[in-house]
């Protein structure tokens, strides 16, 4: 009998559910299809499905539970979401409602156009118009406006209120932004790890930690359908509604003036196949390869080779892989790079016109390196140098100068891959350009105004944290740049990324930062470059290997 006994406790033991970490698991409501509110009580979290006009419960364990089954046809096409004692606010159309145990809607306000996020706190409630361009603030008991002030980004925006705190996620720009609530200043801002986020809102974590902040996502996605009916064609590609509830990490540092969101722990390899177009035969080949960079957002663990040994130096202050061959046959077939494990976060510096007002010269050493054209930028040439001056017209803070030059070359320049990489003077006159081509504009008429910048790069890991254990491969390279701020250091800035509407407003997610997804390599310096004694003048890297470029998202990382 106590053998029995023993036997069951132990067997009880071995089954138990493993404890759930709340702070990386996501929320998936069952039978919802766009989520576009989130809010809490403190007890229940409850979202919102516009499409269904589904008000639900949900639990951290994907229970689901609708809560207004006689009354969702009042609440389709509704969007955002507040709960207030006993009240719960929306918004729908150009109007403001809040509701009841009955949820029967009650009208609270109408704007002169449609209102996007609603949050309520004590006498005030905050409302959101993307098309107004403005976060109002109204008089709960009079419905009369007390002030408002300008949405921080350019998207549908959401709203949840903590104690004094405004906290804002914009769809487009992929952030969320800490905000005094009474002044509408933004404190800080972060990258949300997925793409369009839809609502937000803090709730308590059942393990006892702090609050965590939820913020809801909805997405469409193309997927491969299977059509039985078409003998054919039986796989097609199609739409479908993707939407779920993820933790946000936010890390603010003040001192160092950024902010970090969710991350990863990452494998990444970038191997080369010897695989000839032509057959030749080189003497002492030195072969090399740009290795991942330690930065504020990215943490190389480990560096390992693949195929073949090699041996590590630094160039101007980046590790680079060196191959070495005595001697490569014509047709030889060999297999060498690197295996790297890093960990990757989202990057937002907090930094703004005002901090850089007055701001120390640029060193003879920066100026001599990063002022100059020293990879084919065209810089004498009276297109880039007339582009240059318009650019900026009379702006003289570092900072909006940056910002006009990147939002001209937006206005002028249409994303399109190309298989070279044209001047930036021919580039800006055709008004088309690949990442590399944005790139070489922006360096150009930054240099010309004084701005020190350099090409980043090289690859970025396809975005989607969902996707883990597999092998996954990017379909292209991609380059960005870095200016430099004297007293303050380096800073990203996308090349082309931000170019999503036709003549703006643009969004500034990645101005200033960078998403998890982003592999730094290679800053200021060439990824890859190969030299031999009797190496053809004409010899491309393209013309002696394929690479190989793989990612696996191992595991999401711990709040930082």
């Amino acid at each position: 009998m106590l053998l029995e006994s023993s036997l069951s406790a132990q067997s009880a033991q071995s089954t138990a559910a493993p404890a759930i970490d709340y702070s990386r698991r996501t929320i998936r409501p069952i039978g919802v299809y766009a989520l576009q509110g989130l809010a809490s009580d403190g007890k229940r979290l409850l979202a919102l499905d516009w499409v269904r006009g589904y008000l639900v419960q949900v639990s951290q364990t994907d229970d689901t539970s609708i809560l207004n089954s006689y009354q969702v046809e009042a609440f389709q096409d509704a969007s955002g979401l507040s709960i207030w004692e006993d009240q719960i606010w929306f918004a729908r159309g150009n109007a403001v409602f809040y509701c009841g145990a009955d949820f029967q809607p009650q009208h609270f306000v109408e704007l002169p156009y449609p209102v996007d996020g609603v949050a309520v706190w004590q006498s005030a409630v905050y409302i959101s118009s993307q098309k107004l361009g403005y976060i109002a603030v109204f008089d709960r008991k009079t419905a009369r406006q007390i002030t408002r002030f300008p949405k921080p980004g350019v998207g549908i925006e959401r709203l949840s209120v903590r104690d004094e705190e405004l906290w804002v996620c914009d769809d487009v720009e992929r952030s969320v932004y800490c905000m005094d609530r009474g002044t509408g200043e933004v404190r800080f801002s972060v990258l949300t790890p997925y793409d369009c986020p839809s609502g937000l809102a803090f709730h308590p974590d059942p393990n006892g930690g702090a609050d965590l902040l939820y913020v809801a996502y909805a997405i469409e996605e193309y997927y491969i359908r299977d059509n039985p009916n078409d003998l054919e064609n039986q796989r097609e590609l199609t739409l479908r509604d993707r939407t779920f509830i993820h933790p946000l990490h936010v890390k603010y540092d003040a001192a160092q003036g950024y902010a970090l969101s969710n991350g990863y722990l990452i494998e990444m390899s970038y191997v080369e196949e010897l695989s000839q177009l032509d057959a030749i035969s080189l003497t002492n080949l030195e072969w090399r390869i740009a290795l991942p960079a330690s930065t504020d957002r990215q943490r190389v663990l480990q560096v390992e080779p693949v195929g073949l040994p090699f041996t590590e130096e630094e160039q101007g202050g980046q590790r680079v892989a060196v191959f070495r061959f005595d001697q490569l046959a014509a047709g030889e077939g060999r297999i060498f790079g690197w295996k790297a494990l890093m960990e990757v976060r989202g990057i937002k510096y907090q930094l703004t016109p005002r901090d850089v007002e007055q701001l120390p010269p640029l060193s003879l050493e920066l100026s001599q390196k990063y002022l100059v054209d020293d990879d084919d930028l065209a810089m004498d040439s009276g297109t880039i140098r007339a582009a240059a001056r318009t650019a900026i017209g009379t702006e003289t803070n570092l900072l909006r100068k940056m910002l006009r030059i990147r939002n001209y070359v937006y206005d002028r320049l249409s994303y399109s891959i190309k298989p070279h990489i044209d001047t930036p003077d021919v580039a800006l006159e055709r008004g088309t350009g690949s990442c590399g081509e944005y790139v070489g504009v922006l360096l150009a008429l930054a240099r010309l105004n004084g701005i020190a910048c350099r090409t980043v790069g090289r690859y970025k890991c396809p975005p989607d944290p969902d996707q883990r254990g597999v092998p996954l491969q990017p379909d292209f390279n991609h380059v960005w740049i870095e200016f430099y701020v004297p007293g303050r250091g380096w800073l990203p800035m996308e090349s082309n990324v931000d170019d999503v509407t036709e003549g703006g407003p643009y969004p500034t997610r990645f101005f200033m930062g960078l998403p998890w997804f982003h592999a730094e390599i290679a800053k200021g310096i060439s990824f890859e470059k190969i030299a031999a004694a009797d190496i053809p003048e004409d010899t491309s890297i393209g013309d002696l290997s394929i690479n190989h470029i793989r990612f696996t998202i191992l595991q999401e990382l711990p709040p930082p």
